[in-house]
């Protein structure tokens, strides 16, 4: 893809762009380890997925403030309304347990991609850590809980 001098492609928007195009990569790449995810939570169809950092190329981890590290992975929310699969404008926090009740608390920040919203939460690990998720979706009036748990590797 060239760049284009057009005012309406701005560095940003290709930057989002690439970072989805590397997310929709990486679900595909991991397909046998850690597929992506769809939970519904009440209206909301909730789509998560947990990867290591190293997979972000530098370029996409240094745009979205993210440090690319072996002891280090990401959850990834995006929450859709289940009629019209539109994104959803939420609120998203949590927590990360691991066995021993180590509790991490997770820092969602928002990425907007064209018409896509995606809610990134790096948190660090130790190789073999087995960890339970507790993410709070909050719209409105509207609240619910996704609960999810994985075992994380260094690679």
């Amino acid at each position: 893809m060239r760049y284009s001098a057009n005012p309406q492609y701005s560095m940003k928007a290709y930057r989002g762009l690439a970072f989805l195009a590397l997310l929709i990569a990486t679900f595909l790449m991991q397909a046998t380890v850690s597929a992506e995810e769809k939970t519904q939570l009440g209206n909301w169809e909730v789509h998560h997925i947990v990867l290591a950092t190293s997979f972000l190329t530098p370029q996409i981890a240094k745009a979205n403030s993210i440090v690319r590290s072996k002891f280090n992975s990401f959850v990834n929310i995006s929450v859709l309304d289940s009629g019209d699969k539109k994104a959803q404008n939420v609120s998203v926090t949590g927590t990360a347990r691991n066995l021993l009740g180590n509790t991490k608390k997770l820092l969602f920040k928002k990425v907007v991609d064209g018409e896509a919203i995606y809610y990134l939460a790096v948190f660090s690990h130790a190789n073999k850590e087995s960890f339970r998720f507790e993410i709070t979706i909050q719209q409105g009036n509207q609240t619910q809980i996704l609960e999810l748990q994985q075992l994380m590797y260094v690679d």
